[in-house]
């Protein structure tokens, strides 16, 4: 079994950055041409007044915390996710684990009604609060997705938020709890494959990964935990803060925007006496859209950083990695291909000079 790697380690540094805070009932234009500075900087920021109703986060919470207060055995006629449902401790398909339980469920009405009958003794208030906050993320992702294309003058304003808004988008909500901190849990333990530096009280929950879909809305109790990494070896704590909202760039906007926006790395420890519970929307397109960079991210300086692929695809290597590989570098245009299509062009020119 493949263990996520306990940190920090030595070789890491932790550093304290003033990450962008948004408010998003200011100025319109002012407001997207920092959104678009955030997602070049950091791929990360937080909005505040983003208008997501109280009562419908309080639901949606309350459900989560209902259902992770339930003894283990109840909680496992849920499991496992494959790919809906309730997983514990093991992430994804290939090895990885974590301090973590979680539910993953489909933005699908039907696949919401159904699978509150085995996360819920209500399952018509479950799936209500979920259809709720789904909803309002859904809007709240696509006014950010808006923002972003009107900044960057995109002939289409619905370029990004269309993907998700289709009626076949592939988003999923993902609610995690983080147990807290045990300490005698290691007591009785053979600490003899752990890492040198590991540290009891400083357990990673989720291990250092990249979102492979357009955009992440992440919402979270007072609980810290949530670490970015805008440059390898360095994170950066980020402070919780329960009436905001937390968005991270996904892989597709990185490809769709040729790398301009940076699909952050970022990782969530385990280390508090309290429990961190956290919500976090991965906004994603139908299975079958073509994911490819706009024409205006595309420039002869600049040429085309990967290859077209459908969400599909990306989704299968997806499942087909650990959590921390880079899917994006599987879709890369190699630098041979680059140059290949630059004297095909300088081929057609002089071709086209002579007649």
């Amino acid at each position: 079994m493949v263990v996520a790697t306990p940190m920090p380690i030595q070789s890491e540094k932790i550093k304290e950055f003033d990450l962008p805070i948004i408010d998003l009932s200011f100025d319109r234009s002012v407001v997207s041409k920092l959104i678009v500075k955030a997602c070049e900087e950091f791929g990360f920021f937080k909005v505040i007044n983003h208008g997501v109703p109280h009562d419908v986060i309080t639901r949606m919470e309350e459900e989560s915390l209902g259902f992770f207060a339930k003894p283990a055995h109840e909680k496992q006629r849920a499991g496992p996710a494959n790919p809906y449902g309730y997983g514990s401790k093991n992430i994804g398909f290939n090895g990885d684990v974590g301090e973590v339980e979680y539910i993953l469920l489909s933005t699908n009405l039907t696949s919401i009604s159904q699978r509150s009958k085995t996360l819920s003794n209500d399952p018509i208030k479950f799936s209500f609060a979920v259809r709720g906050y789904m909803e309002a993320v859904r809007d709240l992702a696509s006014e950010i997705l808006d923002r972003l294309a009107e900044a960057l003058r995109v002939a289409h304003t619905s370029v990004f938020s269309g993907l998700i808004r289709d009626v076949d988008s592939d988003s999923i909500l993902r609610l995690n709890h983080y147990p807290p901190l045990i300490k005698d849990s290691f007591k009785d333990r053979d600490t003899s494959t752990l890492h040198p530096h590991y540290k009891p009280n400083n357990r990673i929950g989720m291990g250092e990964h990249s979102d492979p879909q357009i955009l992440t809305l992440l919402r979270s109790n007072d609980v810290g935990g949530l670490q970015i990494s805008p440059e390898d070896g360095v994170w950066v704590p980020v402070s919780p803060d329960p009436t905001a909202f937390f968005v991270n760039v996904g892989d597709v906007l990185h490809a769709m925007t040729n790398g301009r926006f940076v699909s952050v790395r970022h990782r969530a420890l385990a280390n508090s006496k309290r429990p961190r519970i956290s919500m976090a929307y991965f906004a994603a397109p139908p299975l079958q859209a073509k994911i490819t960079a706009l024409d205006q991210f595309v420039t002869q300086s600049r040429p085309n950083l990967y290859r077209a692929f459908t969400w599909a695809e990306y989704k299968k290597a997806t499942y087909s990695l650990r959590l921390g590989d880079s899917r994006l570098k599987l879709f890369r245009v190699v630098e041979e291909d680059h140059e290949i299509a630059s004297l095909d062009k300088d081929l057609q020119h002089q071709t086209s000079f002579k007649h």
